[in-house]
């Protein structure tokens, strides 16, 4: 199966959260918070008000409380408004 956002909504697959930081300390599961930056599988057509900036495949930091959680053939997904999405990260 394929999501296929309408409107102004993009499809988002969030990237994996580290499990240690960069000073070398283990979080253990719980102390873990879900990243904000995740990667564009798909990006809706846009509306006459709203013309889409973000693309397929572009790494992106959206709004922590943000979108609606999917789960499709065993994969999560987070589809989310294109005004969600706060940066592009290059």
């Amino acid at each position: 199966m394929k999501l296929v956002p309408l409107g102004d909504r993009v499809v988002l697959e969030q990237l994996e959260a580290e499990e240690t930081t960069k000073s070398g300390i283990v979080l253990p599961g719980q102390s873990k918070e879900k990243p904000q930056q995740a990667k564009v599988i798909a990006v809706g057509p846009g509306t006459e008000e709203v013309k889409m900036e973000v693309k397929k495949g572009d790494e992106v930091i959206y709004s922590k409380y943000s979108g609606t959680d999917v789960k499709l053939d065993g994969k999560e997904y987070i589809i989310v408004k294109q005004s969600d999405i706060l940066a592009i990260v290059k």
